[in-house]
């Protein structure tokens, strides 16, 4: 088997990578920059851009199966640059499939294809996409998501899976920022910290997206579905939190504010800096205020039965893993 990672030097692709060349497989990672510990590895790698459709076609010749991991993440930015490479990427990436002969597509999703301003409690993939959304990248990856499903049939099978905050060591994002806040003085937590959320430890993910590899063809049980991944054990916002700032050896977190006020403050930021056009992204955002003060917690029954998912690294496992990493940050 040769497979396409796209996205593969970024925190999931590399793990993806890692792991099938681990197996014995033959992998080629598709990314905007060039990666050496991806070249170590003995990964082929071709550099180009998801809005590029000969270059997406270009790199999945001659391979048998595509990881669709890459995307533009974040919460702040143009609405053109999300659709960009979620949605056209995306729509790239299925035609470099036709196109190539390739039958197999596995496309990493998000629950926020679903977040809303609700709680989100034990839900499952019967769960409908909100009529509107806080941010782009919620909006486009659940247009992607749905171009993605459409695709399948006897020629292409697809599936989507929706891994929920994905950490663990050479984490870019989630927990960098959350260390990084907290150093500068300036993490809050939003209302009490008893919120429950999935946090999803990285190498469960990757179990995730080989069983999907491995169960999918035209035709099978699984093509054609959209699957919620998670560690299944939920835990609360504020006790995440306190336990990476402790084994990161820095303060405990004291200070909150309530949901109302940071969505007020979300809301107020964005106005300053579309007005001002200011560079970067805001401190705060109304989709930040609510995943960040809303329970998002998902069943992962039908990942149990139709993948044989079974989360094997636990939170506090995880979080005893990274420690060494988390305390060099």
């Amino acid at each position: 088997m040769k497979a396409l990672v796209t996205g593969g030097g970024g925190f999931l692709g590399t793990a993806i990578v890692r792991r099938l060349l681990d197996r014995g497989k033959s992998v080629r990672s598709f990314s905007r920059n060039r990666y050496p510990h991806l070249g170590q590895w003995g990964a082929d790698q071709r550099q180009g851009d998801l809005a590029d459709a000969n270059a997406v076609w270009r790199a999945a010749e001659g391979c048998d199966i595509v990881f669709h991991v890459g995307a533009k993440a974040g919460y702040w930015g143009r609405y053109r640059d999300y659709y960009k490479a979620n949605v056209r990427g995306t729509s790239h990436v299925i035609e470099a499939c036709h196109k190539n002969n390739i039958r197999r597509l596995v496309f990493t999703s998000s629950p926020s294809v679903i977040a809303s301003d609700a709680n989100l409690e034990n839900v499952d993939e019967t769960y409908p996409y909100p009529h509107r959304y806080f941010a782009h990248y919620p909006k486009t990856k659940a247009m992607a998501e749905q171009v993605v499903l459409a695709a399948n049939g006897p020629d292409l099978a697809t599936v989507a899976l929706r891994p929920h905050l994905v950490w663990g060591i050479g984490d870019h994002h989630l927990i960098p920022r959350l260390v990084a806040r907290a150093r500068a003085g300036h993490l809050r937590l939003i209302g009490d910290g008893k919120n429950r959320v999935d946090a999803t430890y990285i190498g469960n993910v990757v179990d995730a997206h080989l069983l999907a590899a491995d169960r999918l063809k035209p035709g099978s049980r699984i093509a054609g579905r959209a699957y919620f991944i998670s560690n299944d054990e939920p835990v609360e916002v504020g006790w995440f939190i306190r336990r990476l700032l402790e084994i990161a050896g820095l303060p405990r977190l004291r200070r909150s504010i309530s949901p109302q006020l940071a969505h007020f403050v979300g809301a107020t930021l964005e106005f300053t800096h579309r007005l001002l056009r200011l560079k970067g992204e805001p401190r705060m955002t109304r989709f930040l205020a609510h995943q960040l003060s809303r329970s998002h917690w998902f069943d992962i029954t039908a990942a149990k039965c139709d993948l044989g998912y079974v989360p094997r690294v636990s939170v506090d496992e995880g979080l005893r893993r990274i420690e060494p990493w988390l305390r060099q940050l």
